[in-house]
């Protein structure tokens, strides 16, 4: 079977990704530097799939390592999601993301030019889109100029993987992720952010279980039904599933153009209030919880349109938002 490269395997999308990859029957390599994750979900993906992934600790930044490990190894194709990921922090740090996610990106695309590889999947973002002019968002929505960093090097990285399709032979799909949640059934493996969290669901979990003394709702005053922000979340596991079909896609050369952009989302929006109260009903959990003031970077509404997914790649996200947060809790619950 083919053998796959997942940088950022270790992380909450990455490994996820990789259970799915196995149990499909491909091979993994995985890269993860462990600046936001844990060595002991090697273990975890070993024990939900029967199979220990091969596993190389290098820093994308540096190319020397970058290049020694493509001299070393046969891939057949790439997943991309060795990032940094946090908006807020992103405004704080711009520069740290730009080298990390912009960087990393083009010594990875740097070989595969080299060593003629051609199947590359990127982990874009919605954020490319900011404020849409109109919900749901189709990939035919402009793209916006990006509301922070964080969005920008996304937008970059897409446009950098984009031109070297043209001039590169290179063949790429970038899969813009709505909001993941959740976490595997297995309760082995999701998302465990070192330090304070920066998304709402592990912050949500985390004040639940006690670990934070309340959650700062951001923005009680956006144009929307109850005040809160908008967005669209997807269980991992249904997002992990899209990757093996954009995988499956470049393998069997099904692509249309050279360069392929597909929403990864439910279609469905759901508020900050609402997502707490449907997580307040699955835990059987009160949440301390106020509203503060809008944090800067974040846009009112997001949610997908994915009938291009749905059509192209054969895929449908499936799971509920209250078996995603049921899942998260579970996960929360087994720390």
């Amino acid at each position: 079977m083919s053998r796959i490269l997942v940088t950022g395997g270790l992380g909450f999308i990455g490994s996820h990704t990789v259970v799915e990859l196995q149990s499909s029957g491909y091979n993994v390599v995985i890269i993860d530097n462990l600046s936001n994750s844990k060595i002991e979900v090697l273990d975890n993906i070993e024990s939900i799939t029967g199979k220990r992934p091969d596993y190389y600790n290098i820093d994308l930044k540096s190319k020397e390592k970058v290049q020694h490990f493509f001299q070393q190894q046969k891939i057949d194709g790439i997943i991309h999601f060795a990032a940094s990921k946090a908006v807020g922090e992103s405004v704080e740090q711009p520069l740290k993301y730009y080298e990390n996610n912009i960087t990393t990106l083009v010594y990875i695309l740097q070989e595969m030019k080299k060593h003629q590889l051609t199947n590359f999947i990127f982990s874009s973002s919605c954020t490319v889109y900011g404020q849409a002019d109109e919900l749901p968002i189709t990939e035919k929505a402009p793209i916006k100029p990006a509301e922070s960093p964080y969005g920008n090097t996304k937008q970059i990285g897409e446009e950098i993987i984009k031109e070297s399709c043209i001039a590169d032979n290179l063949a790429a799909i970038a899969l813009r992720y709505f909001n993941p949640i959740g976490a595997h059934n297995s309760a082995k493996i999701g998302e465990l952010p070192l330090g304070v969290p920066q998304n709402l669901i592990p912050y949500v979990t985390q004040t639940a279980v006690g670990i934070r003394k309340e959650l700062s709702v951001f923005g009680g005053d956006y144009p929307t039904q109850d005040g809160t922000a908008i967005r669209d979340y997807i269980h991992v596991v249904d997002l992990a599933k899209a990757h093996i079909a954009a995988l499956e896609r470049l393998l069997k050369n099904n692509n249309k153009t050279e360069f392929e952009v597909f929403n990864v989302g439910t279609g469905k929006g759901s508020s900050v209030l609402e997502v707490i109260q449907a997580f307040e009903k699955v835990s059987n959990t009160k949440l301390n919880y106020k509203i503060v003031e809008r944090r800067e970077g974040d846009i009112t509404a997001a949610y997908a349109d994915t009938n291009l997914a749905n059509e192209e790649l054969g895929w449908k996200a499936e799971k509920t938002i209250e078996e995603a947060l049921a899942s998260a809790w579970k996960w929360q619950m087994e720390q």
